[in-house]
């Protein structure tokens, strides 16, 4: 357990906000708690509520909290929108050791470095990506660290947003009750999961179909090239349900997940259901067929957007092909749909881990995975990401006993270790 770590994830959608915790022990994953919450203050990927997006991710963390039985203290925060903007970046130092070998200190430097440029005041830097460090003309290094040499270089990309919308997202979660450790590019981070480093390479699009709104990022020669982000997604569909069969959006966003369908070829016409008239106790009976031809003309506009930024970025064929993730994808019919539009090799990408096999959680796994690997790259520290009673050295425990003499003895190793892991942070 001493080389484990717990990361938390905080992935502020329009319709959810999701918490995820993992732990990393020898550079694997596993998903130890997972929190989900409906989101209230956002719309179309933005906060339009400051003190009802407050109390969603509360309710996120702290149903993240009951199922491990810890308090959570900081976490990494997705972020994501039309904002962000990508510049290429590079950096020159010489290597400062006697020996010449090139250490954390000079990985660090060449970063810094490389950010010493001129942005607009409303701009800020979130992070930098480094595509390859070039050793005295050596290049396509991913790690340099160890190597000897006298000149050391780093080509990457900058990624900034608005000043204003960051501080927005930070000060929603810092009014949560938790602290910032790191803030992930979304579409990096999804892309970390969903995509093979084969897709990466060839050039692959990614289209995260969320509730707002939908990212559409290319990735290719194995970084992301550009990303975009279309005010369309699954609350649209929602809203064309609800006035199409004059119920309440509740009912019309039941009605979608129980009951939707987005090709209709293959939708079936004995699926019947009942949805309640707005205004009236009165009830009309449906069928998947008749719901299925709204959906699937809302879900082709939102692939035709979709293709349209592809094209607007100067793709025409992409080798990779589409893969798609995000809520709206759990629906039935998303795929087939995706493949008689786009006429290409189309997939659905989907976490493989227990607990989180849904395409919604995608961009929540990926933080946690992409925020472990950056930081080891860059050669800085994740602050830890619960907390514990300083009386006990151990996790704060939410509704549980904090011991039970009936408990399996490998139960209770476990338990020890981890807290021995937060005694190793802590003290």
């Amino acid at each position: 357990m001493e080389n484990s770590e717990v990361l938390v994830s905080l992935d502020i959608g329009t319709s959810k906000i999701k918490v995820i915790i993992g732990e990393v022990l020898n550079d694997s994953l596993n998903i130890i708690g997972v929190g989900s919450a409906k989101s209230n203050g956002m719309k179309k990927g933005a906060i339009v509520d400051i003190d009802k997006t407050v109390q969603s991710i509360r309710n996120a963390a702290e149903q993240a909290e009951r199922m491990v039985g810890m308090e959570i203290d900081s976490v990494v925060v997705g972020i994501n929108g039309s904002h962000i903007q990508l510049q290429p970046c590079h950096g020159v130092v010489a290597v400062q050791s006697d020996d010449r070998e090139i250490g954390d200190e000079d990985v660090t430097r060449v970063i810094d470095g490389a950010q010493v440029i001129s942005i607009p005041p409303e701009r800020e830097i979130i992070d930098v990506i480094p595509k390859q460090f070039i050793v005295d003309g050596l290049d396509e290094i991913t790690d340099p660290r160890g190597m000897i040499g006298v000149r050391l270089e780093m080509e990457g990309t900058i990624i900034t947003c608005s000043k204003t919308i960051l501080h927005n997202i930070l000060k929603c979660v810092e009014r949560a009750g938790l602290q910032v450790s790191d803030i992930c590019l979304q579409p990096l981070a999804a892309g970390s999961i969903a995509l093979s480093q084969d897709e990466k390479n060839l050039g692959v699009a990614l289209i995260d179909v969320g509730g707002g709104c939908s990212t559409v990022s290319v990735f290719e020669n194995g970084h992301l090239s550009s990303t975009s982000v279309v005010t369309l997604g699954g609350e649209n569909i929602t809203k064309d349900l609800s006035i199409g069969l004059r119920t309440s959006t509740e009912e019309a966003e039941d009605i979608k997940l129980n009951h939707g369908h987005a090709f209709y070829d293959l939708a079936q016409e004995d699926e019947i259901f009942e949805a309640t008239t707005i205004g009236s106790n009165a009830t009309q009976t449906y069928n998947q067929l008749e719901i299925s031809d709204m959906i699937e003309a809302r879900l082709e506009e939102v692939y035709a957007f979709a293709e349209r930024e592809i094209r607007k970025m100067g793709y025409r064929e992409l080798p990779g092909g589409y893969v798609l993730t995000g809520g709206t994808m759990k629906m039935p019919g998303a795929l087939e749909l995706a493949q008689d539009l786009f006429q290409s090799n189309v997939r659905i990408a989907i976490p493989d881990y227990i607990g989180v096999r849904e395409p919604q959680f995608t961009a929540g796994v990926g933080i946690l995975q992409f925020a472990n690997h950056n930081a080891k790259i860059q050669g800085k520290e994740l602050q830890p990401a619960v907390a514990f009673t300083e009386s006990e050295q151990q996790p704060k425990r939410i509704k549980k006993s904090q011991s039970n003499d009936s408990e399996p003895k490998e139960k209770k190793k476990k338990q020890s270790g981890i807290a021995n892991l937060f005694k190793y942070f802590f003290d």
